[in-house]
């Protein structure tokens, strides 16, 4: 079983997951690993790795930002995978690879698989990668080095449309709060509200996991009531910008605490 079907079946999970996103290669190209260390020792559940891109368009400021730094700095997919080959001596818990096709699909769509297979990566979340071209073209490859691709919904997603990406997801759905970019919300108002609600009442097969909006205790309190577990990012990565790896700890028990 994939580490991320196993983390979601878990009988003893905390009351929520809580996974969190960071941009490989920010704020200094070499912490990706101790980012990822002390992440897992504060109690993360699962964790993004951003991959930089140099067009992110979902992506808010803050995540733009450090993903023009990351580039700077000289993060790369090949020295990415180079720095996690011995993730899996230190770190156990599901680690998933977010980015954009362009660079996986300039990389070459079964070598990278073939090197997250090798260093332990469990799934990837491509926003740009239509549910029918991954369907046709590279499912068969992603079950072949056991990964597992997570689709996004948004309120403006269709029933129809979130029951296919139910029917060809086996992991998680990551449920968009809102049709914003990242970093761009603060609470969650009685439109979002009504969006968890409707999305929880469809029974679906997969749990979902709320992204966007998410930065402080009340908002992940909010966005998991209805949802298996919630998504920091811009948060996260303002935070290493102000206080570095040092303050993951108690960022971490701040957006735990009830």
């Amino acid at each position: 079983m994939n580490r991320i079907q196993s983390k979601l079946s878990e009988d003893n999970l905390p009351a929520k997951l809580l996974s969190i996103y960071f941009t490989a290669g920010y704020p200094k190209l070499n912490d990706t690993v101790e980012i990822l260390q002390q992440l897992e020792k504060s109690g993360v559940d699962f964790v993004e790795i951003g991959l930089p891109f140099s067009d992110p368009l979902a992506d808010g400021p803050t995540i733009q930002a450090s993903s023009q730094i990351a580039l700077k700095n000289g993060m790369t997919t090949d020295l990415l995978f180079q720095q996690l080959k011995n993730i899996r001596k230190t770190v156990s818990m599901p680690l998933i690879l977010m980015g954009y096709f362009n660079p996986v699909l300039q990389f070459g769509i079964e070598n990278f698989c073939r090197k997250c297979a090798e260093v332990g990566i469990d799934g990837l979340i491509l926003p740009d990668l239509p549910l029918a071209e991954f369907e046709e073209n590279y499912a068969e490859i992603f079950r072949k080095y056991n990964l597992i691709n997570i689709f996004l919904i948004t309120p403006q997603t269709s029933e129809e449309r979130i029951r296919q990406i139910d029917a060809a997801s086996e992991g998680f759905i990551y449920m968009v709060s809102s049709a914003s970019v990242t970093g761009s919300s603060s609470g969650f108002g009685e439109k979002q509200e009504a969006y968890f609600k409707r999305i929880a009442s469809l029974s679906l097969k997969n749990p979902q996991i709320i992204g966007f909006g998410i930065n402080n205790s009340e908002t992940f309190q909010q966005a998991t009531k209805h949802a298996k577990g919630a998504i920091i990012g811009s948060a996260f990565i303002k935070m290493l910008s102000e206080e570095g790896i040092a303050g993951i700890s108690a960022f971490i028990s701040a957006i735990r605490k009830v």
